[in-house]
């Protein structure tokens, strides 16, 4: 009998040691962002930024070709990302009522489509989370995980294994600062030097908030080329080689604020790795050599309806749709596709500084 109880307890502290081994070797991604990498949490929100129809998700084989509130046609980057990092499953959207228990030591996602950093950006859409939002929702997670291992093996836990990305700030500008006409649009009372110190300042508390809490390895993308959207080229009645200046500019002015707060956090955080994921210029390049790359169009929109470029309207069933969608490097009016998306994941997870720096988010990974 006794021989027998010493074997069930070696089993159990085998067990837990298995469990506990496993919970410390796997990457989790804690993704925040917009609707490049929403995962569905706006499915859960009475909002007019919603991907929950077809032909949304034809292409993602998890669901079996149905929408899951990505807006895309497929993976997001972060999902590619996470992909690339072993993570054992997709990041589970926050507001999903099945994103509770150990699930959530895979990561979370609490992107919103719609969302800035600004609290005030896109009022248009009624409902979305802002990363001030997403932010109090990670809160939330990081007491949850404190109750599932163990204050002190959570924190070690967040400070090891979490890597954080943010994709986001688009909206800021497509949303907010180029829409003066709406009494959330800045454009007329700020300029645009004032604006992008309004958003870098309120990114800089909201990054060492997320270090306050234990976050340490992080990845943030700057702002892709939203001048070169369909929706952007399509309003402004631009042929397929032409993008518009002003929204890349205001981008470009972002994004080379953006660079220097990752410096000045990398030096003055302890412990804490930024890494900058230049999506611009990614972006960039597959627009303006997409051929070398297979795509057939980087100007038009697979699923849409108005427009030259079909960048006017949002996809539904009553869209046009294009018969390949990987010959496409956007999905709709604002998103690429996920051939696109696969490209520029695969460039930040092994990539060189080119495009993601001061190390690849493998590099990062393996701190």
């Amino acid at each position: 009998m006794a021989t027998a109880l010493v074997f069930l307890l070696l089993c159990s502290l085998a067990g837990a040691s298995a469990d506990d081994a496993s919970t410390a070797n796997i990457a989790a991604s804690f993704v925040f962002g917009d609707s490049l990498v929403d995962a569905g949490n706006n499915n859960f929100l009475q909002t007019l930024s919603k991907a929950d129809i077809r032909p949304n998700g034809i292409d993602f084989t998890a669901s079996g070709g149905e929408p899951t509130g990505r807006f895309t046609n497929g993976r997001t980057i972060a999902d590619i990302v996470g992909e690339g990092l072993g993570t054992p499953n997709f990041a589970q959207p926050f507001l999903a009522p099945n994103t509770t228990g150990r699930v959530i030591l895979n990561g979370v996602n609490y992107a919103s489509g719609g969302g800035g950093i600004l609290n005030g950006t896109g009022q248009i859409f009624v409902n979305r989370l802002g990363l001030d939002i997403q932010i109090d929702y990670f809160n939330i997670t990081r007491k949850e995980v404190d109750k599932i291992l163990g204050v002190s093996q959570a924190k070690l836990y967040f400070m090891k294994n979490a890597i954080i990305s943010l994709t986001i700030g688009s909206n800021d500008f497509l949303n907010n600062y180029l829409l003066p006409l709406l009494s959330a649009g800045e454009r007329y009372t700020e300029s645009p030097d004032s604006f992008v110190d309004q958003l870098i300042n309120s990114l800089r508390a909201q990054l060492t908030r997320l270090y306050s809490l234990d976050a340490r390895k992080f990845v943030v993308a700057n702002v892709g080329p939203i001048g070169c959207i369909p929706y952007q080229r399509s309003i402004n009645k631009l042929t397929q080689t032409e993008c518009v200046s002003l929204p890349n500019e205001l981008a470009s002015n972002y994004n080379g604020r953006l660079r220097t707060l990752l410096t000045e956090l990398n030096q003055n955080l302890s412990g804490a790795k930024f890494c900058l994921a230049d999506v611009y210029d990614l972006v960039y390049e597959l627009v303006n050599n997409y051929q070398t790359y297979g795509f057939k169009s980087a100007s038009s929109a697979c699923c849409g309806n108005e427009g030259q470029l079909a960048g006017i309207l949002p996809c539904t069933p009553a869209s046009t749709m294009c018969e390949n969608r990987s010959d496409y490097v956007f999905w709709d009016s604002y998103h690429p596709s996920e051939a696109a998306n696969l490209i520029i994941g695969k460039f930040l997870v092994d990539g060189d500084t080119k495009y993601i720096s001061p190390i690849n988010l493998r590099q990062l990974k393996d701190l």
